[in-house]
């Protein structure tokens, strides 16, 4: 009956956006509202779950969203994402800047949360694409691609990071085998399945791109584009790096880890470009700010659709569904590596959130590690191809990538559902062929 409830809650959201031209965001909790009641939530506590489903998803991504379109927007506005974007399709060539933008995505994700990721580098995607006359996907696939590889695979993210912890897996080894397998599988997902979908030709968000083009003595320097557009990232991956290498009795660790962490890295960013694009081109202080509220603007919508993704997310959680379908399979004899793949895809289905579902899988699966002998490494490489499969409308990153790429729910199941399959297939593919050369 859950699993029936959970079929009829996502063809009713289907319905309402759809055929009914109903806002996203009021059918999120719409369906919200009526999946709680079906799923048996007591109804005092459909509410609390609607607040902390909204509130845990703005309270993780509102500064992270909001600061990332400013800084995306300064850069824009200032001429430093032309720059940028210049310099790239000039050493690459426009033949293979998918493949520049690609590795750039690939590098970014690994210190990054798949939604932080993307809001860095999507302001560059509508440049790049513009400046070299290509389709947008051409380049905004294999960006999106290498992020969630880069979720599903790569330690020091925090997905495989976490899991790693939990299997006690060795970081190092899980790296280099999380690198084997993400290396092809990217490549698959990106600039190879874009040939697939090239036909869908979205157009660039104009509140989230300025077309003007600039002369060359209009732009800031490349160096300065480059520091200014990736000093968040660097101190992130700074974050990461200490947490893994060094322990909190060290002053730099606790320096590092807040200079690190997402919201405060955004803000030097943001900082540092009103300086960098804007006082420092002759701007004025009202003119730097109109950029930044036009920014705001524009992602407001999109900011409330991500948190109505988190409200049904809550809602399927607090309602335990997802710890229902993976009792289902825990009892079955397959093998361990299969099992954990096959219960963050079916957890990853029912909540929407990759995370939720890896940590979830991950709890299940833990104590077949020392029953079965299978390697801890590749059971985290299982789990987190699991946990990135489809990404069904519960999912906020659905609806990030559908918005701004502004996408009908067809084209993005097309693009957004189908690469992150190839990639959660490809990743359970390579894993097990893994198993079978090593082990």
């Amino acid at each position: 009956m859950p699993l029936a409830i959970l079929a009829v809650g996502i063809i009713i959201l289907f319905i309402l956006i759809v055929k009914c031209k109903l806002n996203s965001f009021l059918s999120l909790i719409f369906v919200a509202i009526f999946m709680g009641f079906a799923l048996g939530l007591p109804v005092d506590a459909i509410v609390p779950s609607i607040t902390k489903g909204l509130g845990g998803t703005l309270g993780g991504l509102a500064i992270v969203v909001s600061f990332g379109a400013m800084l995306g927007k300064l850069m824009a506005d200032s001429g430093g994402a032309q720059r940028i974007a210049t310099t790239l399709i000039s050493m690459f060539g426009v033949k293979n800047v998918r493949w520049a933008v690609c590795l750039t995505g690939f590098v970014v994700g690994i210190a990054l949360f798949y939604e932080i990721g993307f809001v860095l580098l999507i302001p560059l995607v509508f440049t790049i694409a513009a400046e070299a006359k290509v389709n947008l996907l051409e380049v905004g696939i294999p960006m999106a691609a290498s992020l969630s590889v880069a979720h599903g695979f790569l330690p020091p993210h925090p997905g495989p990071t976490a899991i790693a912890v939990i299997f006690n897996a060795d970081l190092g080894t899980t790296l280099i085998y999380g690198f084997i397998i993400a290396v092809p599988t990217v490549i698959l997902a990106g600039p190879l399945y874009y040939n697939f979908v090239k036909d869908l030709k979205p157009e660039i968000p104009k509140g989230l791109y300025n077309p003007k083009i600039f002369k060359e003595d209009e732009m800031p320097s490349f160096a300065i584009s480059i520091f200014t557009a990736l000093v968040s990232v660097v101190l992130m991956a700074a974050s990461a790096i200490v947490k893994m290498t060094l322990d909190d009795t060290y002053n730099i660790y606790h320096i590092l880890v807040f200079l690190g962490n997402p919201d405060i890295a955004l803000t030097i960013s943001v900082i540092i470009a009103i300086f960098t694009f804007g006082l420092n081109r002759g701007k004025s202080m009202k003119e730097i700010m109109t950029s930044v509220e036009d920014a705001v603007k524009t992602i407001a919508m999109i900011l409330l659709v991500v948190a109505g993704g988190g409200v049904l997310k809550q809602i399927l959680i607090d309602s335990g569904l997802g710890t229902y379908i993976g009792s289902l399979i825990h009892g079955s004899d397959m093998s361990p590596l299969l099992m954990a793949w096959l219960i963050a895809a079916v957890i990853r289905t029912s909540v929407g959130s990759a995370t939720v579902a890896a940590l979830t899988a991950g709890g299940i699966v833990a104590p077949l590690i020392p029953l079965t002998g299978v390697s801890p490494e590749l059971m985290v490489l299982a789990v987190g191809a699991g946990s990135v499969i489809f990404s069904p409308p519960n999912d906020p990153g659905f609806w990030l990538f559908k918005e701004f790429f502004g996408l009908t729910i067809k084209g993005t199941i097309r693009t957004w559902c189908a690469l992150e399959t190839i990639i959660s297939v490809a990743g359970i593919i390579g894993v097990m062929i893994l198993n079978a050369i090593l082990f």
